[in-house]
């Protein structure tokens, strides 16, 4: 290569734009404030980054009692508290009120710059499939208004699939997902337990659900969460210490891009207590499942 020849080619390096690498896709942590069950928000909340999440959501009566102590201090106390711990609040879980009686949670969601709210579908589910297929699509249209409303405030109404519900059944959810899909302020929370543990399924229901997820629980059935048990049986729900294999689900969900939180759950049997006798214990359980999650992200293709 002459003179002339290695000037051009450096020139033309110089030009060239720079790239820079995608970072890598990562699970993003929220902590359900149930985990820690009754305890105050004041010891739950210096253990929120340590379990590795950025942000909490708040739980109300009977799985926790962080939701009915943000009413008692008021927002600007709790925004207040947020920001001395330098944490985000993402949202509450609202059972309690159900999915179309969410006016007000919206707005206090709103107010604490959340941007999500966990309800359970509403229809009668204990009919055919044809009937059921049916109740999902009224239900979708009785949502309407209060996903607009949702979304004017910037805030998703997450529907959890739930056994004893309407959103129960793979179908159920493959209905809803269909039915919203064009629906701002609306979207599914997915609860693996409460599904058939069958990994290719569960990454086949993912991958249905795409955009529209809006939380995604990692939680696995393992033994269950309705009766008392001992306890080295009732963390099987938490990842790595149940049967199910994470990784087509993992996987289903970086191929969708999710970005939206994942909560690293389990429910304890009576409900109320932490799911570990005290608040360390609980935050090492919770950073043992995350680190299983990341291992098995950090091998994904």
């Amino acid at each position: 290569m002459n003179r002339r020849r290695f000037l051009q080619s450096i020139a033309a390096l110089a030009a060239a734009p720079a790239y820079s690498a995608e970072p890598a896709w990562k699970l993003n942590y929220m902590l359900a404030s149930s985990m820690y069950g009754n305890l105050k928000l004041a010891e739950i909340l210096p253990e929120v980054k340590k379990t590795g999440a950025t942000g909490i959501e708040l739980w109300p009566k009977k799985h926790g009692t962080q939701r009915e102590e943000l009413d008692e201090m008021g927002v600007e106390k709790f925004a207040a508290q947020l920001k001395e711990h330098g944490l985000t609040f993402g949202g509450t879980t609202r059972y309690d009120l159900g999915p179309m009686k969410l006016t007000s949670e919206i707005k206090v969601v709103k107010q604490l710059g959340g941007s999500f709210i966990v309800a359970g579908g509403k229809g009668d589910y204990k009919v055919s499939p044809e009937q059921l297929k049916k109740n999902v699509q009224t239900f979708v249209e009785q949502m309407k208004p209060h996903a607009a409303l949702a979304a004017e405030n910037g805030v998703s109404i997450g529907i959890e699939n739930h056994i004893n519900n309407l959103i129960d059944s793979p179908d159920s959810l493959r209905w809803l997902a269909d039915g919203i899909r064009s629906m701002p302020g609306i979207g599914i929370a997915l609860a693996p337990y409460h599904l058939p543990q069958e990994s290719a399924l569960l990454a086949d229901l993912i991958r249905h659900i795409d955009q529209k997820m809006t939380l995604f629980y990692a939680w696995e059935h393992g033994m269950g969460c309705s009766k008392p048990m001992p306890k080295e049986e009732e963390l099987k729900q938490m990842p790595g210490r149940g049967p199910l294999d994470w990784k087509p689900l993992l996987q289903a969900l970086k191929d969708t891009g999710f970005k939206g939180p994942t909560e690293i759950f389990m429910h304890p049997t009576p409900r109320g207590f932490p799911i570990l006798p005290t608040a360390a214990e609980t935050t090492a359980e919770i950073v043992r499942g995350k680190e299983h999650l990341d291992a098995i992200v950090a091998k994904l293709g």
